[in-house]
């Protein structure tokens, strides 16, 4: 089993709310077991310039109650060349760090995989407030999430209850509608938009005019913001143009990112930053720590990014990928198992699309 002197950890992609909790639970822990941590600034760029600084426990009082993330993030294309990953082992060795923890989202897990093909052993912790990593239920930021957004459109509910008014609102998400499916029950929505589970502006019509019929009078659509650019303003047009019925569109945009996460998110980051510790004491390498059917658990990274662009590409339709080349590695019987995970979860989507359906108005 290696020797640890030193971890490394990082966030890369977009910032998400309970990150800090996280870069505090692997700070504290690695401490604990008498290994340094290495705070590695702006990601993967971070990591190739030598962007870093030795962290203790004090480094990290007072973080795990802020939004963002206190490693900042940024965009790296040059750790996509060889020459980028090799500058980035370069600073590894310099600074004497034997394994990093990566928090962020499918583009951070990529490159914790080419690191550990480098000899520097990598964990990765899902980070994004899209939950929008097939290989785990849950990913730190999303629970914070839905609950601005949810307070958001209360907001909006009343306003709209007054006037008699319709509010499209498009919601974050990426291409994944998870954020738009579940706050759409959480407020009542009369209808949701999402890319897995298609609808009609037709049929969107048809339910505010039906409900108008009964009595209602505020109206609120939620939009994922996989749907495209364009589609919640056009949207609203039309609802406007053929109900009559006033309406607004709101795009919630980055501010949905924000805020002091939740208790739900500062506990499951600070779980999952204990786990991606443990894990590389241990030994373990390139692998993603998940939460799944209520546990903690763990994939192989390489595993969980081929399952989530099968997911992304056959199951949700909103990437393309050569499913044939995708599962060339995999056994007949490890295909079977990938393509009913994915299964399962677009049918856990339908479910509670048919709930909010049932009971939007």
């Amino acid at each position: 089993m290696p020797k640890f002197r030193r971890i490394g950890v990082l966030t890369s992609g977009g910032d998400a709310p309970g990150m800090n909790a996280a870069v505090r639970a692997v700070t504290r822990c690695a401490n604990a077991n008498g290994v340094e941590v290495v705070g590695i600034y702006e990601g993967y760029k971070g990591l190739i310039e030598g962007n870093v600084k030795v962290f203790g426990p004090r480094d990290v009082s007072n973080i795990i109650n802020h939004g963002g993330t206190v490693l900042y993030s940024a965009r790296c294309p040059e750790f996509k060349e060889e020459w980028g990953m090799q500058k980035a082992k370069e600073t590894c060795e310099k600074y004497q760090i034997d394994g990093i923890v990566a928090i962020g989202g499918d583009g951070t897990f990529r490159g914790a995989t080419d690191l550990s093909l480098r000899g520097i052993p990598c964990i990765g912790i899902p980070g994004t407030i899209d939950n929008d990593i097939t290989a785990t239920d849950y990913s730190i930021g999303y629970d914070t999430a839905m609950n601005t957004v949810v307070e958001m459109v209360d907001r909006l509910r009343d306003t709209c209850e007054s006037h008699c008014r319709c509010n499209v609102v498009e919601i974050m998400g990426r291409n994944a509608g998870y954020i738009a499916l579940n706050t759409g029950i959480a407020v009542g929505a009369t209808a949701i938009c999402l890319w897995e589970i298609p609808t009609t502006e037709d049929e969107i019509i048809s339910r505010i005019e039906t409900a108008r019929a009964e009595g209602k009078r505020n109206f609120i659509i939620m939009v994922a913001e996989g749907m495209g650019s364009e589609f919640g303003e056009n949207l609203t047009k039309k609802v406007e143009e053929i109900t009559g019925i006033e309406t607004r569109f709101a795009r919630l945009a980055h501010v949905v990112r924000g805020g002091s996460p939740s208790l739900r998110d500062r506990v499951m980051g600070s779980e999952m930053g204990a786990k991606a510790v443990e894990m590389l004491l241990d030994g373990k390498s390139n692998m993603v720590v998940c939460y799944r059917h209520g546990e903690i658990r763990t994939s192989e990274i390489t595993w969980a990014l081929a399952l989530d662009k099968l997911f992304k590409s056959h199951y949700a339709g909103y990437k393309k990928a050569d499913e044939e080349k995708l599962l060339a590695p995999y056994t007949p019987e490890e295909r079977e198992i990938m393509h009913a995970f994915c299964a399962n979860k677009l049918e856990q989507m339908k479910h509670l699309y048919r709930i909010a359906m049932e009971i939007s108005n």
